[in-house]
């Protein structure tokens, strides 16, 4: 089954994690996946001093969504890209994404 064809919105995954009281920004690209064809991932903003893994924040986002909706790999980051109007620039995140797979 492939997941891109069930039409995740990032959206959705991003007003999920945005709840949890560790993080302070969030937003979710889908990355291809050779077995599922996309997957959904999240970059995300800590608070200072935070001691969130990947595993924490993927299973918090597990527990709230369908099993096929789940983050699949978090990265951390200092800060989302967003243009002057507040819009996650999604484009810049994909290219960070390639440098790191």
């Amino acid at each position: 089954m492939a997941y891109d064809l069930l039409q995740i919105a990032p959206a959705d995954l991003e007003a999920v994690l945005i709840l949890h009281p560790e993080i302070v920004d969030v937003a979710v690209i889908g990355a291809t996946d050779e077995e599922t064809g996309e997957i959904p991932v999240a970059f995300v903003v800590t608070k200072v001093g935070s001691v969130l893994s990947p595993k924490h924040v993927m299973d918090y986002a597990a527990e709230q969504v369908a099993p096929y909706r789940k983050i699949r790999k978090v990265f951390f980051t200092n800060k989302i890209p967003r243009s002057a109007s507040g819009k996650i620039l999604r484009k810049q995140l994909r290219n960070c994404l390639t440098s790191k797979l």
